[in-house]
């Protein structure tokens, strides 16, 4: 492709030469004086650019300056000698966790499987209830009935994760001589759905129950907080769009299925692209106060690995070796889920 004087210049048939259009003169003017432009605008909105400070400063001292460490999984622990002048050790740490077959590979194998299990079920169980929810904010007529459950759902998202332990450990906790066991281990113990057994050494000590009490606390604290944004997506929807579904002859059921959860599709996508991009990052603080001893085989996961082995064992390479293999695997998922996602449904979060 040729470039030539005519496609920036105008000819001028009376003095027989080119000029400059007004046009190409402002593109100039604005590439030449660009960074001046960019300062200009940032000292007349300085007020909001300090508010963006403290974001920004968070995110390089927590997010980006540790990403220094993540060297450690290619060097030779050594707790004298910083990162820098440490060993060079190639993929030992992650031949270990991946392919020598001993202990260690196969205790981090048990934690990957349990992060996934745990997540998934998170993802299948846990993510249609705030659509539900929302629906159901939706349906509700009055406006005070309304804020009264959608304040008793949120409150469980504002509770601390050890408050949260504490009262699940207090629901199913195991009985002894001088305390009864849980109120819940009791009511679940008197319709049969549990033996007396079991209530009494507590469900928390049993590894087919931790799962199950991890998915069910995780959607009573998080549900009604989920809920806001469909809730903000649902309101949004034009009243018309209600009014044509009615006259077509469309009862409550019908005017969700073909009103609102379509115009909420792209939320949904957007949401569930994100879920699936931390299917792998689960945190290690509501697992450790959960879980013990005998919950391990279903309980243990990739955080707590890497929590046990970097400061009780004393082995950073192994736990950095581990958690980065999770974000690794974690930011795959969110490429692979935002591609599937823009084939398919021309919705993709980037």
């Amino acid at each position: 492709m040729k470039v030539t004087a005519s496609d920036y210049l105008i000819y001028d048939e009376g003095t027989k030469s080119y000029r400059e259009s007004p046009e190409q003169r402002v593109r100039d003017d604005v590439e030449k004086h660009y960074w001046l432009h960019v300062g200009l605008t940032i000292a007349k909105d300085w007020r909001l650019y300090l508010m963006l400070l403290p974001m920004l400063l968070v995110f390089l001292f927590w997010r980006y300056f540790p990403m220094y460490e993540l060297l450690g999984c290619f060097k030779v622990s050594d707790e004298v000698l910083p990162v820098s002048q440490q060993l060079f050790s190639g993929f030992s740490y992650f031949k270990r966790l991946l392919i020598a077959g001993d202990a260690l590979s196969a205790e981090f194998w048990r934690a990957l499987r349990n992060t996934f299990l745990l997540s998934f079920y998170g993802l299948v169980f846990g993510f249609p209830v705030p659509i539900i929810l929302a629906l159901f904010f939706n349906e509700v007529r009055s406006n005070i009935a309304r804020s009264i459950f959608q304040v008793l759902t949120y409150l469980p998202k504002f509770m601390s994760t050890v408050v949260m332990t504490s009262l699940i450990t207090m629901l199913v906790k195991q009985g002894s001589i001088t305390t009864s066991y849980g109120v819940l281990s009791r009511f679940l113990e008197s319709i049969h759905v549990i033996s007396h057994d079991l209530a009494v050494s507590g469900m928390l000590n049993n590894p087919a129950y931790f799962r199950t009490i991890y998915q069910l606390s995780g959607i009573w604290e998080t549900a009604g907080y989920g809920s806001i944004v469909y809730f903000a997506a649902i309101i949004a929807i034009s009243p018309t769009s209600y009014e044509a579904a009615q006259m077509d002859g469309a009862g409550k059921m019908a005017q969700m299925r073909y009103v609102v959860l379509p115009s909420i599709l792209s939320t949904i996508v957007i949401m569930l692209i994100t879920r699936i991009g931390s299917l792998l990052s689960i945190g290690y603080e509501k697992v450790l106060l959960l879980y013990n001893a005998n919950t391990y085989v279903t309980a243990d996961v990739v955080s707590t690995f890497a929590q046990r082995y970097g400061l009780e064992g004393a082995s950073k390479g192994i736990a950095s070796a581990a958690e980065m293999m999770n974000n690794v695997i974690g930011m795959l998922l969110v490429i692979g889920s935002n591609t599937i996602a823009r084939k398919a449904s021309n919705v993709s979060l980037y």
